[in-house]
Order: C-alpha cells, then sequence, then structure tokens
C-alpha cells in the first residue's frame, strides 16, 4: 500500500484520502497534539487496511483514543452493508463486549473518603480480581450457562443478581439477540465456567468516583446526577469465555477469507461475507459472548450492591444506587441508519469505541431520550473519567459512535521499564487516591501516564459535535486486577 498522506480537514477531523486498495476514505478525530501520538504507532496504516474490506458504507473511522490493535486499531469504527459487507473478528477484539457499568449511589463524597481504606478492603473481598480469578458467588452448571449465553443479564437476574428495573438502563437491554449455543465451543465453556462475577486483570477495574463538574445540568438531571455524588464504575468484559470464542473464530475466518476470494493487507482482518456460515457462526458465538459479559457485570454490580450495603448498614448509614447505564466497546451490532438519504441495515463494528445515539432514539432508554444515551468514558486511574450523551450528529457522521476511554500511549512492556508499583501508589495516595490490586505489576501497566489525556480525547469528540460532556468525574479509590 502507497506510504499514508493524511490531510488536515479542521481542527479535530484528518482524513486518509482513499488510495490503492482502499475503497473509502479513512477519517480519524484527534487534536494535532493527539495526532502527534497517533503517528508514533501503527493505527493509522490499519485504518486505511479496514478501508479495504468489502462492503464498507461510509469512511474507514478512527476516535481521538485510537491507538494499535489486532487487526482494528483500537478506537476503529466500521459500518458493513448487509449484502455485500463481511464481519472481521479483529473489527470486535479479543474481549468480547468489554464495557463499563456505572452506578449513582446516594452516597456523598464526604462519606467514604475518610473510610476509602475500608471500602476497597470490602469490595476487594467480594469481587474475585486478577489473572485467573473464579466466581465465589456463580455455580454455572449446563443449564444456566446456556441461559446466561442466550439471554445476558435477564439470566443473571432470574438467578438473584439485581432486578428488573436494572435491564432498562443498559444496553441492548443487556441480551444481544442471535446468540447461538452450538457457537460456543467447549473451551470457551470451560473458561468461563467459574469466571462469571469476576473483574480479571489488565485495564478492568472497580472504581469509586465522585462528580466534580456538572458540565450540562438538563442531562446530568435526566441522568440522575449532581456534584458532590459518588459513582462507582465497573469495567470488565467477557472473561475467558469471550477470548477463546474470538480465538476459535479467527482460525475459521483465516480459512474462509482465502475461501471467498476476499484479498486480504492483514491476515489479522480475516473475515466473512455476512449471509456465510462463517460470517453466522461467528456472530451467534460473539453475540453469545457478549451476553456473558453483560451478564458478567450484572453479577458484579449485585456483588457491590451486598458489600457496600452491608458496610454502610454497620455504620448505620443506608446505601442505594441505580444504574446509569452500561455500554459495550467491542462489538458488532445491527442497526438501521441512513445513508445517501435512505435507511440502510448495517453492521457497525465497534472496537474500542461506544455507541452514542443521540436524542429521540427508540434505542435509547426513555427516561433519556430527551437528552441522548450515556457515554461513559473511564480516563486512567489517577485522573479524570467523564459522563457524555450521544448527539444527532454523531448519527449523522459515526453511525452514533463515539471514544470509548483514553486509549494507551504506552505499551504495557514500556510501562514496566518506567516505574515501579511503590512509585504509582505513593503518587497516586498524594492526590488522595486509594488503590488496591491483585498484582503489582498490573499497577505499573494501567499507572497513568500510559494512557493519554482523556479530557483532551474528550474534548476532541466535543468539538466534533459526536458527544456532549454531561459531567466530569474524579477517583477516590480504585480496585485493579
Amino acid at each position: 500500500m502507497a506510504p499514508l498522506a493524511i490531510e488536515n480537514i479542521n481542527d479535530v477531523t484528518w482524513r486518509l484520502p482513499r488510495t490503492g486498495r482502499m475503497r473509502t476514505d479513512g477519517i480519524i478525530y484527534a487534536s494535532r497534539k493527539l495526532m502527534a501520538l497517533i503517528e508514533k504507532d501503527n493505527s493509522l496504516q490499519q485504518v486505511a487496511n479496514v478501508a479495504t474490506l468489502p462492503g464498507i458504507v461510509g469512511c474507514s473511522m478512527a476516535m481521538p483514543d485510537i491507538h494499535w490493535g489486532y487487526g482494528f486499531p483500537i478506537g476503529g469504527v466500521a459500518a458493513f452493508d448487509e449484502h455485500e459487507g463481511v464481519v472481521s473478528p479483529g473489527g470486535v477484539g479479543y474481549d468480547i463486549n468489554c464495557g463499563v457499568r456505572m452506578l449513582a449511589t446516594t452516597l456523598r463524597a464526604g462519606d467514604v473518603r475518610a473510610r476509602m481504606k475500608d471500602i476497597l478492603e470490602v469490595l476487594f473481598a467480594a469481587v474475585p480480581s486478577g489473572v485467573g480469578s473464579r466466581s465465589r458467588a456463580v455455580d454455572l452448571g449446563a443449564s444456566r450457562m446456556d441461559r446466561v449465553l442466550m439471554e445476558g443479564a435477564a439470566a443473571a437476574v432470574d438467578m438473584g443478581f439485581g432486578s428488573r428495573e436494572d435491564l432498562a438502563f443498559l444496553e441492548s437491554s443487556g441480551t444481544i439477540g442471535g446468540a447461538g449455543l452450538g457457537s460456543v465451543g467447549p473451551k470457551a465453556r470451560d473458561r468461563g465456567s467459574d469466571q462469571l462475577g469476576t473483574l480479571g486483570s489488565g485495564n478492568h477495574f472497580l472504581e469509586i468516583d465522585e462528580v466534580v463538574e456538572v458540565m450540562s445540568p438538563e442531562a446530568a438531571q435526566a441522568f440522575g446526577l449532581e456534584a458532590g455524588q459518588v459513582v462507582v464504575s465497573i469495567h470488565t468484559g467477557s472473561r475467558g469465555l469471550g477470548h477463546q470464542v474470538c480465538d476459535d473464530a479467527l482460525r475459521v475466518m483465516q480459512r474462509a477469507s482465502n475461501r471467498y476470494g476476499i484479498s486480504l493487507p492483514d491476515r489479522q482482518l480475516c473475515c466473512a461475507p455476512l449471509g456465510s456460515k462463517e460470517a453466522g457462526a461467528y456472530l451467534a458465538g460473539m453475540a453469545a459472548a457478549a451476553n456473558f459479559a453483560f451478564a458478567n457485570r450484572q453479577v458484579i454490580t449485585s456483588m457491590v450492591r451486598e458489600a457496600l450495603g452491608s458496610f454502610f448498614k454497620d455504620l448505620g448509614t443506608s446505601y442505594q444506587d441505580r444504574v446509569i447505564y452500561d455500554v459495550a466497546h467491542n462489538i458488532a451490532k445491527w442497526e438501521t441508519h441512513e445513508v445517501g438519504g435512505r435507511p440502510m441495515r448495517l453492521l457497525v463494528h465497534r472496537k474500542g469505541a461506544t455507541r452514542a445515539f443521540g436524542p429521540g432514539h427508540p434505542d435509547v432508554p426513555a427516561a433519556y431520550r430527551h437528552v441522548g444515551q450515556p457515554v461513559l468514558i473511564p480516563g486512567d486511574m489517577g485522573r479524570t473519567s467523564f459522563i457524555l450523551a450521544g448527539t444527532q450528529e454523531a448519527m449523522k457522521t459515526t453511525f452514533g459512535s463515539t471514544c470509548h476511554g483514553a486509549g494507551r500511549v504506552m505499551s504495557r512492556q514500556q510501562a514496566l521499564r518506567t516505574t515501579t508499583a511503590g512509585d504509582v501508589v505513593r503518587r497516586l495516595e498524594q492526590k488522595g487516591i486509594l488503590i488496591k490490586a491483585a498484582s503489582r505489576g498490573t499497577i505499573v501497566e494501567e499507572f497513568p501516564e500510559a494512557y493519554k489525556d482523556v479530557a483532551e480525547v474528550v474534548d476532541v469528540v466535543r468539538r466534533a459535535g459526536i458527544a456532549t460532556p454531561v459531567a466530569r468525574l474524579e477517583p477516590m479509590g480504585v480496585i485493579k486486577g
């Protein structure tokens, strides 16, 4: 492929013009400062590579948190025509439906700061975390596993974890249709059999945050947020089950790409035509893994409620919360979008990107429909996070998509060579942030400077009009795997 020639469209938008085998342009949302960071890895080439895939509709897009990933860049968005397009596991990733759930509590920051060390101990004991962590709350026999794979969060509620009221505030109500039990192999089932209700490792976390700034009063009121309030963020996905579903599918898709004569600039973009048996099998397995992830976050929500409810009851204080929202980051979804003045059914791949549906869309919970869908954007564990709202502009330009977080600027290996766990812990404590982790290595891998500044990422999507900031959060306590 020819060398990339990047064109600046405006302060926050860049174009990779269609060249060579590209079927469309690439569009990247970034400030000049962020673009200088983005150009240091191979992610822009990946944007161009995605643009070569059959049946792509619109542009190959990347959000300001873009960085190099498997096949698609992390932060990549691409939509494919239902008749001529493809599905690619590399456009979803290994951690299928890695996502964030956020709970708005009745607590105030002053109620918890002095007790944060004890709160982290209680939550760490309640929610298994770390590599290979195993559930202590759920015994998943074959029949229960089947229900989780098919029904997602609803199955967890029926098992006694949370309430039906939670489901109204989850993306797709916590269940992706089209799941197929036959598309989840025995190894994937085995890996997931004891992981429902576990946080995992890497960038997954459980975090206690304070709402420090309300930026859109109308949307904040709709979401039930106010300054000084405590919120709980849960970031995890489909664990080993989803990883195995992806791994199994990649072997099939490598053969499928050859069988259907799809020429690829990168083997990691292996794919199959929509409507083929290989595409159908992957989508069924992906949906099942996504449902497992929704159920996982539902179980953890129940664990958090029980642990904090008991903790504050002993102190003579009541604890209550409600789900603000739950968003998927790594998923391919069938959606209808207007293209060229007419509705088209598309398979939208979002890898390290978040759905950001605007006001009035029927898929936005009724309570939020006048302001748009909540978009939950975690930063790093030492700086801010944000709650945004989807916009009509996102519906017009990005298939209702926006960023998903800060985005790495440093590999985990680089991070491990840069600092020590003790230094990270001390620096966070100086900011009034406590951390507890299953592994000291994870603390180093996830230290704040390994990530872009999420405030700048959010400012780009604001200026591009594809999400509106609603509230800014600051961490008080963090649990990492």
